[in-house]
């Protein structure tokens, strides 16, 4: 079968022949149809030489398909079913520590898995496995966003415009910071009351010590935003980090006295199914750009460039 592999030496995705995978006792074979690109997959291949436990390693891990085989262990599911792979369960990560789903098929552990309801475009179920599940979690099950809260958005990228949607279902009052003011309509659209291209301007700049008014910001980017979301919050507030786009960041001492900052990491299969339900009913409705399977290299440096508003799918499969 076909799958894009990250080789080592950080050089592009390679698209290689390799075998089909065989389920473990407690996993099952998915015929991938669906599966989304993400900044992670980019990462995996800054990292990887250190951390792949081998190489070549077959990347992608937003991942929806149609199970066609059964590990001698697994309960609950049959050939047949529609699944997406939770990214953060049992089974190590896909594409960094087991192969994923940029492939014709994928092992997974069954205990991993979200079933995918009659009406669901896999497209949209397969983001929902990282994009949904991760910006969802972090927002609701750790931010705990909720009616009467003002609630901060960085970065409207694809994990924000879900994250943002999210916090305005729980009846919060939604603001969003996103340097793309082309996004800003898309913002606005999904009920944010505002947009700034900086979060620093959540904070009067001829007042500083004043603090902020927010009660939680959630934090997609991770670059020099961290700090910027500390200044923004209330005192018993709180900032929830999800982004990583820098490796480091330092948090002035006095400014975090009576605040809270807390790392959010994945999600849950419970995370996934609520995000497909919401999905189904037209209440999250993310933007994404269907690709082809051979097309998944040229989706990864476009993303690598920043040239993409919501979240790339690359579709295959029957």
């Amino acid at each position: 079968m076909k799958a894009w592999q990250y080789v080592g030496d950080r050089k592009p995705i390679q698209l290689n022949e390799v075998p089909e995978p065989v389920p473990g006792p407690t996993q099952v074979i998915i015929d991938v149809q669906a599966a989304g690109l993400c900044h992670s997959d980019l990462m995996y291949m800054e990292v990887g030489d250190s951390a792949m436990p081998f190489l070549p390693m077959t990347q992608g891990h937003e991942n929806a398909g149609v199970i066609t085989a059964l590990g001698s262990e697994v309960t609950g599911f049959k050939v047949g079913d529609v699944v997406g792979v939770c990214s953060s369960g049992i089974q190590p990560p896909a594409g960094m520590f087991t192969p994923g789903g940029f492939a014709d098929k994928l092992a997974a552990d069954y205990r991993d898995l979200a079933r995918v309801p009659d009406g669901l475009d896999l497209s949209l179920a397969a983001l929902a496995t990282d994009a949904g599940m991760t910006s969802y979690h972090a927002m609701i099950k750790v931010g705990r966003a909720a009616k009467g809260m003002k609630v901060g958005v960085i970065g409207f990228g694809g994990l924000g415009q879900i994250g943002a949607r999210a916090a305005v279902l729980a009846g919060a009052e939604v603001h969003v910071a996103e340097m793309k003011e082309e996004a800003w309509a898309n913002a606005l659209e999904v009920g944010a009351v505002s947009c700034v291209k900086d979060a620093a301007e959540w904070v009067d700049a001829a007042n500083p010590r004043a603090g902020g008014t927010f009660d939680l910001i959630v934090d997609y980017a991770g670059f020099d935003t961290t700090q910027k979301a500390v200044n923004a919050i209330k005192r018993g507030g709180k900032v929830v980090q999800v982004g990583l786009g820098k490796p480091t960041f330092t948090v002035a001492t006095n400014t975090i006295l009576g605040k809270s900052i807390e790392g959010s990491l994945g999600g849950t299969v419970a995370d996934i199914e609520e995000v497909f339900d919401l999905m189904l009913r037209g209440e999250i409705q993310p933007g994404y750009e269907e690709i082809p399977f051979d097309q998944i290299d040229a989706g990864l440096e476009r993303l690598k460039n920043n040239q993409i508003l919501g979240r790339l799918v690359a579709r295959f499969g029957n």
